[in-house]
């Protein structure tokens, strides 16, 4: 889950598992992610959230709603609710709307707007914080550090890319071809260059590690040169069912060209996720 997170997002995670065994909760709530969000970054509450005093009102609002209880040593395994959970992955849907490769202590500020129904959520919009008005400040805060937001992409794009990565599971290897242009060309884990006559008679084979039941993806970038041409780098990653614990697998790079108001796929390319 934590491949894309920077050090300070992975510390704010770090952090508010030390809250919650503080307050004795056997979860790490949204409330303590929050917690955990401005004792590693607490000028984003100054700059966010209300200014110097911000982070002392969060964490005295807080405490109304958390009864107390006996410490938690920090030895004991606290796992995330799944309001957290929800958290972390919105986090990530945030850095990609943005066009932002990682994700930072920002894109978690916006992930716990996001679940509005959570404590933290509703201690942010009592003060004032709102998810659209502080999504617009990141971009422009971003673009002036010199990251670069990704250009806006036809909807029918990204459309055709959902389709095609989703029908990977569901659809018959028929449907799945015809989202291949006519001289599309895909390159396996392996390095072999497929045309698209080969991909048709091996499609079910190269397709396979995305057709499990378990398989899935996510959307690290996207890039668009022009109108006309659309980049995606797609992360797969797999469930041990032993485990249920998740693991990258492949890195997918999807090139998608315009044809007239429709997208074809020109190329996919596959490498394996170098584990670090």
């Amino acid at each position: 889950m934590f491949e894309r997170y920077t050090e300070k997002a992975r510390r704010v995670v770090f952090f508010a598992r030390y809250e919650a065994s503080q307050y004795g909760s056997p979860y790490i709530e949204t409330e303590h992610l929050l917690l955990g969000l401005v004792r590693e970054e607490p000028s984003l509450a100054k700059r966010f959230l209300g200014g110097v005093e911000a982070k002392l009102a969060i964490r005295a609002e807080i405490e109304k709603h958390i009864p107390p209880r006996e410490r938690i040593a920090t030895s004991v395994e606290v796992p995330l609710t799944e309001d957290s959970k929800k958290v972390l992955r919105l986090a990530a849907e945030e850095a990609d709307r943005l066009g932002h490769r990682h994700v930072d202590t920002e894109h978690l500020l916006l992930g716990l707007l996001h679940v509005e129904g959570s404590l933290a959520a509703q201690i942010l919009q009592a003060k004032g914080a709102r998810l659209a008005t502080l999504r617009e400040e990141v971009a422009k805060t971003r673009s002036v550090e010199g990251i670069k937001p990704t250009p806006k992409l036809s909807e029918n794009a990204i459309t055709t890319l959902h389709s095609f990565l989703a029908g990977l599971k569901w659809s018959k290897a028929e449907d799945v071809l015809a989202f291949f242009a006519e001289n599309a060309q895909f390159v396996d884990v392996h390095g072999k260059r497929w045309n698209r006559e080969e991909i048709h008679k091996g499609l079910e084979t190269l397709l396979a590690p995305y057709a499990k039941k378990n398989a899935t993806y996510l959307i690290e970038e996207t890039l668009a040169d022009s109108g006309d041409i659309l980049v995606a780098v797609v992360l797969w990653k797999n469930a041990i069912l032993a485990s249920m614990e998740r693991v990258w697998m492949h890195r997918m790079s999807v090139v998608l060209v315009r044809k007239g108001e429709d997208w074809s796929i020109a190329l996919v390319q596959v490498t394996p996720v170098q584990i670090t």
